[in-house]
């Protein structure tokens, strides 16, 4: 069985109008969550937390799929560790 891990984090953007971070160091990381709707539910408070700041804003990312061994070529090369 494969897990669907998400992540959920934000920070302040460059600009509103682009998903790139201003400063990637001061990131926050809300958390690991075992399925979407969780990860929802805390995007969202985060969301309504800063609806204020249009520069500010939190995504959900789908960790699962950066490592699925049934797709072929998704795999993280082994580096021998």
């Amino acid at each position: 069985m494969t897990q669907r891990l998400h992540l959920v984090f934000g920070g302040e953007l460059v600009s509103p109008t682009k998903n790139v971070f201003k400063d990637v160091a001061a990131l926050h990381v809300v958390g690991l969550f075992p399925d979407y709707a969780t990860a929802f539910v805390a995007w969202k408070a985060e969301a309504q937390r800063t609806v204020d700041n249009a520069h500010t804003r939190y995504f959900i990312a789908n960790i699962h799929r950066l490592r699925d061994e049934e797709t072929a070529g998704s795999g993280t090369p082994d580096h021998g560790e």
